[in-house]
């Protein structure tokens, strides 16, 4: 069993640490970005989306808890479309240490539930063309897909 959670300030720095380097991966591998580059930029993309830390209006960042131990496994960072009926999900995460469990399922379900009590009809999201697991995931949770991002780097002149 698993829960969602307000984010907790101590939480939101751990969420910070496990984010910011693991994005900034995902930058340097879909982007090409050399390692520092890719860190300044997702630390820049952070700075930008949460200017206000846990307190930015209109995002909404939870805690996925094991609530047998207490163990934070996993993040989740939305932002409501109240016109829209919408959210768009930033961050969706299972640390690597519960990975494979079916854990991101179930917290999309919960998430799912919640956010229909509160009227919400649509979730959107953007997943890395080489993430092939959370791919799974979101295809076996009802996601389809509505497009694709592309990139091409342009060289120096």
């Amino acid at each position: 069993m698993i829960e969602l959670c307000a984010m907790s300030g101590a939480q939101y720095q751990g969420y910070l640490d496990y984010f910011i380097a693991d994005y900034a991966d995902e930058i340097a591998a879909n982007y090409g970005l050399p390692g520092a580059e890719a860190l300044d930029q997702a630390r820049r993309e952070v700075e930008d989306g949460l200017p206000q830390g846990l307190a930015t209006p209109g995002q909404v960042l939870l805690s996925i808890i094991d609530p047998a131990t207490g163990e934070v496994i996993g993040y989740i960072w939305y932002k409501h479309s109240t016109e829209a009926r919408s959210v768009f999900i930033y961050d969706f995460s299972i640390l690597p240490a519960h990975r494979g469990k079916g854990l991101g399922k179930r917290a999309l379900v919960l998430l799912e539930d919640e956010l229909g009590r509160q009227g919400i009809r649509q979730m959107k999201l953007r997943v890395a063309g080489d993430n092939l697991r959370a791919k799974h995931v979101y295809d076996v949770s009802g996601f389809r897909v509505t497009g694709f991002n592309m990139s091409k780097i342009i060289e120096p002149r």
